[in-house]
């Protein structure tokens, strides 16, 4: 059994991950980690049946105390890197999901990941859908260098754009090269009205509203045709596969592994 502490545990995405770990044979939950709910057993926030896992806001300690292997964080660009930092000093080994890790914990990550010999896996995303997705649109940025994305989340994500958008921006740019998109001197009469702007000009549009889970289009345009690829996400279950993947996987790497597309179509 794969011992498995959640950082965010209280969170949709760490309610997901919780149900999968006490779904899964091959893994036990050990910690629930949140700064809500301190002292309450973890089984309150499912059916409300005890797991006798106790909720502690206090990560190092949790690491320390519960025989911990994997840590997954589904928290926020706030706490993710020095969750992730905290865990790899433990001598746990972190399953990312949460976004916005700053360049510098990044750095930190994975050198502490290469020091310590312990896998390390940050993933935008978990969906299999999603990472087909970026894979279709960097093969498509090939023949249609024109492209902008537009990504829509529920209104409670606080970074924008999404990882996702993010990562599927730097896999076209790879494919494309250098490019000049658009007009260069267009004039936005409201700041902002067009998006995001990455190297080269292409675009990413943000969308935070209630109703949402996670979706995204990519959208080619040339002369007289476009070509849209799109994911929807309609439930955090779809995220799961992935996570319980992650979680097997990175028991046996050494550093850091930014994407999941690196271990499904490795």
């Amino acid at each position: 059994m794969i011992k498995v502490a959640i950082c965010g545990v209280a969170g949709r995405m760490g309610r997901e991950v919780l149900k999968a770990v006490l779904a899964a044979e091959d893994t036990e939950l050990c910690a629930a980690i949140d700064i809500f709910n301190d002292g309450l057993d973890a089984g309150t926030l499912l059916s409300g049946e005890t797991l006798d896992v106790k909720i502690t806001s206090n990560l190092a300690e949790a690491l320390a105390t519960s025989g911990a292997e994997v840590m997954v964080d589904f928290t926020d660009t706030r706490s993710v890197g020095a969750n992730v930092i905290t865990a790899l000093k433990a001598g746990v080994r972190p399953v990312v999901g949460a976004t916005g890790m700053s360049a510098d914990d990044f750095a930190e990550v994975s050198k502490l990941a290469q020091n310590k010999r312990l896998g390390c896996i940050i993933a935008p995303n978990f969906t299999i859908g999603a990472l087909l997705m970026i894979k279709f649109a960097a093969e498509a940025a090939k023949y249609f260098p024109n492209v902008e994305i537009i990504e829509k989340h529920h209104d409670q994500k606080l970074d924008a754009p999404s990882g996702t958008a993010i990562k599927t921006a730097e896999k076209i740019i790879e494919q494309r090269g250098d490019f000049q998109q658009g007009v260069v001197l267009e004039e936005e009469k409201i700041a902002g009205v067009r998006g995001g702007k990455m190297p080269g000009g292409l675009r990413i549009h943000s969308v935070r509203l209630p109703g949402f889970v996670a979706h995204q289009e990519v959208i080619f345009g040339d002369v007289g045709q476009t070509l849209t690829i799109r994911h929807d996400t309609t439930s955090r279950e779809c995220f799961m596969p992935g996570v319980l993947m992650a979680i097997r996987k990175v028991l046996r790497l050494e550093g850091v592994v930014y994407g999941l597309e690196n271990l499904l179509f490795e």
